[in-house]
This record gives C-alpha cells, sequence and structure tokens, in this order.
C-alpha cells in the first residue's frame, strides 16, 4: 500500500478531550448544522415577518424530532432485533447510530405538532422553508461520518479512493464525500428558488424537491455503499434504498398534487369564461 496513489484516511474522530468529557467532529458538524439552521430561519422569519420569538420554539422542536426520529429509525429500521432484545440500549444515543430516514420521518412529525397552534404559519410553507436548513445539515453530518471513518464505500480502484486505515487497507468510495456535496449541491438550489421565487412558489413545491432529490441521490449513491442493515444482504437493493423509495412516492405525489392544483383551478377559471361568454351571447 505505499506506493498506492490512493488517500489514506486516519484522521482521529475525537477532536479533543477535556477530561471525561470527549469532543468528536461528529458531534461538532451535527451542532453545527442546528446553530446554522436556527440562523438560517431566523433570517427567513424576519424576511417574511414572522414571530421571531417563534424560533427558539421552533428549534426544540425539530432538534428533538430530528434525534428522536433519527435514534429510532436506526435502532427499529437497522438493527431491530438486537435493539428488540436490548431495549435498554435504545436511549444511548452517545453510542452511536442514527438514520436519516428516521430523522426525516421526525422532523415531519415534530412540524405537524409545532403548527397545531400556528395559523400563520401553516404546514406545508413551514416543511417548504426548513427543507433548506436539514438538507445543509444532511451535509455536515456526511463529513461527521467520514471523520468517524463509518458508513463506508464499497471497494474501488479509482485514483480518488479513501483507505480508511481505522476500518481496513482497502481503498474505497468516499461515499461520504459524494454524500455531503450532493446535499451542498441540492441546498444551494433550493435556496436560490426560494429566493427568487418567494411569494410565487405554490406551498408544497420545494418540500416535494426536497424529498424527491434527496432521496434519489439517497437511492443511487447506496449502490457504492456498503449494507448498513444488520439484514437483508440478500436483497436485490439495500434497505436504505427500500426506505428512499417510499419518500421519493411521496415527493412525487406531493409535487403532482401541487401542479395537479394549479390546472384544475385554469380548467375551472376557463369553464368560468366559457360560461360568462355563453351567456352573454
Amino acid at each position: 500500500m505505499e506506493n498506492a496513489p490512493y488517500i489514506i484516511w486516519n484522521i482521529n474522530p475525537e477532536l479533543l478531550a477535556l477530561g471525561p468529557i470527549t469532543v468528536r467532529w461528529y458531534g461538532l458538524f451535527f451542532v453545527l448544522s442546528f446553530i446554522i439552521g436556527f440562523i438560517m430561519m431566523r433570517w427567513i422569519f424576519q424576511r417574511e415577518n414572522k414571530p421571531i420569538s417563534d424560533i427558539d420554539s421552533l428549534l426544540i422542536y425539530v432538534v428533538l424530532g430530528t434525534i428522536v426520529g433519527a435514534r429510532l429509525g436506526h435502532c427499529f429500521l437497522y438493527d431491530p432485533l438486537y435493539y428488540l432484545n436490548n431495549p435498554f440500549e435504545i436511549p444511548k444515543v452517545w453510542k452511536g447510530g442514527l438514520a436519516s430516514h428516521g430523522g426525516a420521518v421526525g422532523i415531519f412529525a415534530a412540524l405537524l405538532l409545532y403548527t397545531r397552534d400556528k395559523p400563520n404559519q401553516p404546514y406545508l410553507w413551514l416543511l417548504d422553508r426548513i427543507t433548506i436548513p436539514t438538507i445543509l445539515g444532511a451535509c455536515f453530518v456526511r463529513l461527521g461520518n467520514l471523520f468517524n471513518s463509518e458508513i463506508i464505500g464499497i471497494p474501488t480502484t479509482l485514483p480518488w479512493a479513501f483507505v480508511f486505515e481505522k476500518v481496513d487497507d482497502i481503498p474505497r468510495h468516499p461515499v461520504q464525500l459524494y454524500e455531503s456535496i450532493t446535499y451542498g449541491v441540492i441546498f444551494i438550489l433550493l435556496l436560490v428558488f426560494y429566493r427568487k421565487f418567494q411569494g410565487k412558489l405554490k406551498q408544497g413545491i420545494l418540500s416535494g424537491v426536497f424529498l424527491v432529490s434527496v432521496f434519489t441521490a439517497r437511492f443511487l449513491l447506496e449502490f457504492m455503499k456498503t449494507r448498513q442493515a444488520s439484514y437483508g444482504y440478500d436483497l436485490t437493493i439495500s434497505v436504505g434504498q427500500w426506505l428512499s423509495i417510499p419518500l421519493i412516492i411521496a415527493g412525487t405525489i406531493l409535487l403532482v398534487r401541487t401542479y395537479g392544483g394549479k390546472a384544475d383551478a385554469e380548467r375551472k377559471l376557463q369553464r368560468n369564461v366559457t360560461n360568462l361568454v355563453g351567456r352573454k351571447r
């Protein structure tokens, strides 16, 4: 391996240790995603004249929804037998194990609870806007996975392959970087759409684009990942891909219904005009 052109990756996942307290790169990126998300949502609320005082409450809902959803998703979607037999291990988030599919569902549920008494912040309106910092957060989290040398790719001989020395000496796809970069591009696109078409986009458009683009990318990138679940090795596609399909379908339905609603309105307007012209005749 000494003369191999590959990138040797042996980063210490611990950033610093202060006595019994250890700060890890993953934790830093995870917290950073919420801090930047808080700042972005504050900017959006100011831009659209929503109560800034609601941001603190929104942050609590999103943080809890993300952590609870991601943890339960990991436990029951990726390793159900272990956690059903060891239920006291489920709350031990510090031991690792968060699933992005569960985190997404957790956020959806948290926003439902948050918007119950917020008539000035409809569910789809809020979901559209929170997708922007959410995908940026996913970009940071995948960088955290890279520093943890986890969610590694399958073997490859490409010149930019990484050798994760904490795992083995096999050159692999740096799929964490692929995913992080992809999410970064989607973040830029969503932000540009929002800034350029704010007030013109129908509610649900950004959410639909988010679901379809993110989980289609996730589905495709899974082909370059090692299998993460404790089961399903004999399946044609991975558990992560199976879990992505319902979210892609949900995003597609959301987009179709949104555009369909517009088409229905145009047809109704056309009928009204035709009836009006007919009566005048």
